[in-house]
């Protein structure tokens, strides 16, 4: 389909959710829906993740996909599975005797709701399945931490923080400061990426989805869906495990060329720990296997990426939740991870579209 439109991105969460369930009914899927407790949207409305599952009740083969791992990054996500795989039958069309499509949606409705790319305990999702007994210190950040966080108050001051982190970048390189920032940090609840000290609500929901509707199928296709690294535009599939021996290859055969790798240098995202993928490699049988990708789409350069995260958690240290989302520099984080310009968006479906059918193909193909 080529008649891309803005309205398949909704504006707000609510929208996002309704769309999302509306569509699943209509397609006859099985829905789930897990309620966040304690807390309600801007609008006062519950927040949810929601599973929609097409196909037998023992799949042999799965394919999963999740939106809004990173809250904000729901836009894209949600917009990819409620229009694609739901409203244009992909995934009604891949569901088949032994085969079963599950879509999760909103993994974390909290910052989707309040356009935070965190929880709502400023928990990075994507970092917090790690060994909190034993988390993986990164004492790389603990160097970057004063200048991406500030200490003390006073109003937000965007050109000296710009002129901070060209500064902190210019001394450590793009590189080195992407690696110290983004690999994920354990000891700075109020900073960037930080993982947590605990399994937060959202992991706990998801490894509960996995134990219950992942971890009988003998392979699962899993893809993440995920905005703000990369070229703009560009869906980069990014190999996120599978724990046999030719997971990486199978993935390659899947995505072609286009696959990369955190681990070998060819991505734009830096290695991370504590990812979703690592909840449903460690929840499958032993002789499951899985083909793991994120599926990433770039926004805005790095630079502008990180200023965005660094002004939203300084809003949100400054304001309560309902006056911070509400504020105009809620533009930087929206820019930096749900751009509403039309042909972004429509390179965004078009891509999901070849990325799911191949995922579609790869899985069908596999013995």
């Amino acid at each position: 389909m080529s008649d891309e439109t803005p309205l398949d991105f909704p504006l707000d969460y609510s929208r996002a959710r309704a769309d999302f369930l509306g569509a699943a009914q209509e397609a006859g899927a099985r829905l789930r829906t897990f309620v966040l407790p304690g807390h309600r949207g801007p609008d006062g409305g519950e927040l949810g993740v929601d599973t929609a599952y097409l196909g037998p009740a023992d799949p042999v083969k799965l394919l999963v996909t999740v939106s809004g791992t990173h809250g904000i990054e729901g836009f894209c996500g949600s917009a990819c599975q409620t229009r694609i795989l739901l409203r244009e039958g992909v995934a009604k069309a891949a569901a088949g005797p032994t085969t079963g499509v599950l879509l999760v949606h909103g993994l974390n409705p909290y910052g989707f709701a309040y356009l935070r790319r965190v929880n709502e305990d400023n928990i990075d999702l994507n970092r917090n399945f790690v060994d909190h007994d034993a988390p993986p210190h990164n004492d790389a950040y603990d160097a970057v931490h004063d200048t991406l966080v500030p200490p003390g108050g006073g109003g937000f001051a965007p050109d000296e923080l710009v002129a901070d982190l060209t500064a902190l970048r210019d001394r450590l390189g793009p590189q080195h400061l992407q690696e110290a920032v983004t690999r994920g940090q354990y000891r700075h609840p109020d900073g960037l990426f930080y993982g947590g000290q605990a399994p937060t609500w959202s992991r706990r929901v998801f490894e509960t989805v996995v134990a219950e509707q992942m971890a009988g199928a003998a392979h699962v296709g899993y893809i993440d869906l995920h905005t703000g690294l990369g070229a703009r535009g560009v869906g980069e599939p990014i190999f996120r495990g599978g724990r046999d021996a030719d997971a990486h290859q199978r993935a390659r055969r899947w995505y072609g060329e286009a696959l990369t790798a955190s681990e070998q240098g060819t991505s734009s995202s830096t290695p991370i720990v504590g990812n979703t993928a690592t909840a449903v490699a460690a929840g499958l049988g032993a002789d499951s296997r899985l083909t793991a990708i994120t599926l990433e789409f770039g926004t805005q350069p790095g630079p502008q990426v990180l200023l965005a995260l660094c002004a939203d958690a300084w809003l949100h240290r400054h304001h309560a939740p309902a006056d911070a989302v509400r504020s105009d520099l809620k533009r930087l984080i929206r820019n930096a991870f749900g751009p509403d310009d039309a042909d972004w968006r429509g390179r965004v479906l078009r891509r999901a579209r070849e990325v799911f059918d191949q995922a579609v193909v790869g899985l069908a193909d596999e013995k």
